[in-house]
């Protein structure tokens, strides 16, 4: 926990943080409840980082995340939970992302793992599951065995195009939750026939609804209009299960009187009269803005010095190598000693 608190005061090295720790050392044997007479060195916590497995230490942070946000929704009384449940579905976001810094490793084994698939709770910022991807897998084979009861039950799930393929909609409704889905180029039939559908100037619109947004800041102006129609739920059934209405968003984005247009089509699982297409915007937009978010976090360093040292490779060991948790990525390599940091004291 203190080399948590560490990384998020900024200290980006095993050596940094040990300085930060012992700088703090009064604040957090009292916060902490420590009864520890001096605090470790760097050596310690690199050794220590080393034997630790990854997937084990996010499962740890994230249960721990989710407890204190669950107390602060009901205090002491766990029943009002359900009742919470009911008044807002929660949203969780899958993304898949290629780790940077991910060069020839020195541990790992034969097959390091250079991506990794988060499904992210939008309201909470909690990072619920990050799983590493080998190889010879995907985003959609590493996703399927996540996809039970428990994951689903009662939420909102968004994807990308890369987890656009037929069963992942059944999947997610079977376990309870709903889904909204981006349709691209790697389903290019259904694609297709969104674009013939919403693009036809003949076709009678009584049930389509639309909503427009516009915001202006930065030098930048942006315009989305989305429209929504349930016209189509019979036809796809097949293909996709149960559909609630499909989409067409439209984005203008003008910067510096250079102007951009881009369209993307897709389906939700959502009802018109559960989900307005005013709510199904928010839902895609909160959707792009965690991509940005995890974009930042998937820095990976494994080099000398850095806060995940990973073990040799070797068995069951190969995969604590390849991935760090959120809280612990982004440490660059360096064992070299640095002269003290005035800014340690000021961090907290």
């Amino acid at each position: 926990m203190v080399l948590v608190l560490a990384k998020m005061a900024g200290m980006k090295s095993v050596l940094g943080a040990s300085e930060w720790i012992a700088d703090q050392k009064a604040l957090l044997c009292e916060g902490l409840q420590l009864s520890w007479k001096r605090m470790p060195c760097a050596k310690t916590y690199s050794y220590a980082l080393a034997r630790l497995e990854s997937q084990q230490v996010n499962a740890a942070l994230a249960a721990w995340m989710v407890r204190k946000e669950a107390e602060s929704r009901c205090g002491e009384e766990p029943s009002r939970l359900a009742s919470q449940s009911s008044e807002r579905s929660v949203h969780l976001a899958i993304d898949g992302k290629a780790l940077k810094g991910t060069g020839k490793q020195l541990y790992g084994g034969e097959e390091p793992m250079k991506q990794v698939l988060h499904v992210y709770e939008v309201q909470t910022g909690i990072v619920l599951q990050q799983v590493p991807m080998a190889q010879k897998h995907n985003e959609v084979s590493t996703l399927k065995p996540m996809l039970t009861e428990v994951l689903c039950q009662g939420r909102i799930l968004t994807a990308d195009a890369a987890q656009s393929y037929h069963e992942f909609g059944r999947l997610i409704q079977q376990g309870g939750g709903d889904v909204v889905v981006i349709i691209k180029d790697n389903t290019p039939v259904t694609r297709a026939d969104l674009e013939l559908f919403f693009e036809d100037e003949q076709a009678d619109r009584g049930t389509w609804q639309s909503y427009a947004q516009i915001e202006k800041g930065h030098g930048r102006l942006e315009r989305r209009q989305i429209t929504s129609s349930p016209d189509l739920n019979d036809y796809l059934r097949r293909d996709w299960g149960e559909v609630g209405q499909v989409f067409r968003l439209q984005r203008e984005r003008t910067i510096k009187r250079e102007q951009s247009v881009e369209v993307v089509y897709g389906w939700t699982s959502l009802s018109p009269k559960w989900c307005s297409p005013q709510r199904l915007l928010q839902l895609i937009r909160a959707h792009w803005a965690v991509e940005n978010r995890l974009r930042l976090s998937s820095r990976r360093d494994t080099g000398r010095g850095s806060l995940w040292r990973p073990l040799p490779a070797g068995g069951s060991d190969a995969g604590r190598a390849q991935h760090r948790g959120p809280l612990l990525d982004g440490f660059p390599s360096g064992g070299q000693r640095r002269p003290p940091n005035p800014t340690l004291r000021l961090s907290s």
